[in-house]
């Protein structure tokens, strides 16, 4: 049975696709479970009005009613950040779960890749991936994301890592499983709230359009699965880092102290840093996905026209 018998996809987005014209696609959880209400709203809207600022279309993911939506309406988006916390977090593992129970889900990095491949999108904007989390020598703790990155054909536009995880590990994961790791003008890999993590990335390239020209060569070469364009926070909105990491640090501590694990995990520390850094960390996430949808935006354009 085809996967598109379980797809909706928005007018807008299923016209702009057919006519060759750019498509980003933008994840759900960071609706429900990113912030609260109605700030969550606003930035959601707010993701996708840069977007078509710069030229593209926006397609927010998300499971409603069991159906994989890969473009919402604007009440869609108010449902999910009225309902929040109380929408399931789907990853990979719950889909097929949620469909058959007619469900609603908000999708992480792994399910936007997986609804944006089924609708034909190249290219999604987000805020961070997951990745390996700290202490996972001993728990196992790998976000679904990276396997997603390698066997998915999507570019995943993000400021790198959630800097709650072990970046290194992380970054080892990735070559492991041949995902390519691209820094957007730095060979850096970015820390998320920071510019810098002291790891370099596989290649630095310095316009859309090289980015655009590399994702369309991997896939004329048949090659499975994604690219990774790390895309360094503004200044200006960048934290120190001895700040962010004693926050993190303690947000982890915490999180032992309280038995917080699996997909928990993420939500609890970064709520926690958020609340340690006096909401410093929720203003910086909010502009650093701002910044990320702008560069998604010109890659997706670039990627079509090339087409």
């Amino acid at each position: 049975m085809s996967q598109k018998l379980f797809l909706d996809v928005k007018p807008e987005v299923e016209e702009a696709l057919k006519a060759g014209k750019p498509v980003v696609a933008l994840e759900s959880t960071i609706i429900s479970h990113g912030m609260p209400y109605p700030q969550n709203v606003e930035t959601a809207l707010a993701v996708e009005k840069i977007i078509r600022e710069e030229g593209a279309v926006p397609a927010t993911i998300a499971m409603i009613n069991g159906r994989c939506k890969a473009g919402l309406t604007e009440e869609e988006i108010e449902y999910f950040g009225k309902k929040g916390t109380k929408i399931a977090k789907a990853s990979r593992r719950d889909l097929a779960v949620l469909a058959a129970r007619g469900e609603d889900g908000a999708t992480t990095v792994t399910t936007t890749m997986i609804i944006a491949a089924m609708a034909g999108i190249k290219v999604f904007a987000t805020g961070g991936i997951g990745g390996v989390h700290r202490g996972a020598q001993q728990t196992f703790d790998i976000s679904a994301d990276l396997e997603e990155l390698a066997n998915t054909d999507v570019c995943v536009v993000c400021a790198g890592a959630k800097a709650i995880l072990d970046l290194k590990l992380t970054l080892e994961y990735l070559e492991t499983r041949g995902v390519p790791v691209i820094g957007y003008g730095t060979k850096e890999l970015p820390a998320f709230y920071s510019r810098h993590s002291g790891l370099e990335v596989d290649y630095r390239m310095d316009s859309a359009e090289e980015i655009a020209k590399t994702l369309k060569v991997q896939h004329d070469l048949g090659f499975k699965g994604g690219m990774l364009v790390t895309n360094p926070i503004p200044e200006e909105y960048a934290m120190d880092g001895d700040t962010i990491n004693n926050a993190i640090e303690q947000a982890l501590k915490e999180a032992t102290e309280q038995g917080i694990h699996g997909k928990e995990t993420t939500p609890f520390l970064l709520a926690r840093v958020k609340d340690l850094t006096g909401g410093d960390s929720l203003d910086s996430n909010i502009q650093l996905v701002f910044n990320n949808a702008r560069l998604a935006a010109n890659i997706a354009k670039a990627y079509c026209e090339n087409a």
